[in-house]
């Protein structure tokens, strides 16, 4: 994993969204959860940030849950390895790839070297991060990034809040999805002193919310 050196503030309810991780991982996995086969568009926005970046240098999956896209971008011959905060899906992860390399970390406490890192992506695994936090996670990912690096973040398209208390068919949890527009987590992406690459929509999913994903480089 790449070297440290500061972290984020952590949030107060870590312990609880890493044990309702930890509670889903096994239905996630056995139900085919994140399965890129019928994806097209997916696959395809994946494909050009493996392009972009993996003769730049390593990429690190952040929230990389049972590491199915990890290993796409491996396939893809990136350097990539992953880290969740869930220690059951780290557990997955190293059982469905035992040839890639994860970690039990958090968003917050990565403690990532300057300009050690091709690419950081984030596929729908920062929508938990509270308000004020996301900023500085964002903000580490650019520091993170070496010139011409990028960051690729997907996330649900809304206002406000949603406070699940249960997931994948019905096992309870207790975490926060916050909802962000495009424009407004783009503004953060170019805070962190990132400029935009690409931008694809998508409409609603199975949690009745659009999704969004960005990409963002390190000038060069």
């Amino acid at each position: 994993m790449p070297a440290v050196t500061g972290a984020v503030t952590q949030p107060a309810d870590l312990d609880v969204v890493r044990s309702s991780y930890d509670r889903v991982a096994d239905r996630y996995v056995a139900t085919g959860m994140g399965d890129l086969t019928p994806l097209p568009w997916l696959r395809g926005i994946l494909a050009a940030f493996a392009e972009d970046v993996r003769e730049i240098g390593p990429v690190l999956d952040v929230g990389c849950g049972p590491g199915l896209v990890t290993a796409h971008l491996a396939g893809l011959g990136v350097d990539v390895s992953g880290v969740d905060l869930s220690p059951r899906m780290v557990d997955h992860a190293r059982r469905l790839h035992p040839g890639l390399r994860f970690a039990v970390a958090s968003a917050t406490d990565l403690r990532l070297a300057d300009t050690s890192l091709g690419g950081v992506l984030g596929w729908w695994s920062l929508f938990n991060l509270p308000r004020d936090v996301l900023p500085g996670v964002l903000a580490s990912f650019a520091r993170a990034l070496l010139p011409g690096g990028q960051v690729l973040i997907g996330t649900h398209v809304g206002e406000g809040d949603v406070v699940r208390t249960e997931a994948y068919g019905g096992v309870p949890v207790s975490w926060t999805t916050h909802l962000w527009q495009p424009e407004r987590l783009a503004g953060l992406l170019r805070d962190a002193g990132l400029e935009p690459v690409a931008e694809l929509r998508l409409p609603a999913d199975a949690s009745g919310h659009p999704q969004v994903l960005l990409a963002a480089r390190r000038p060069r």
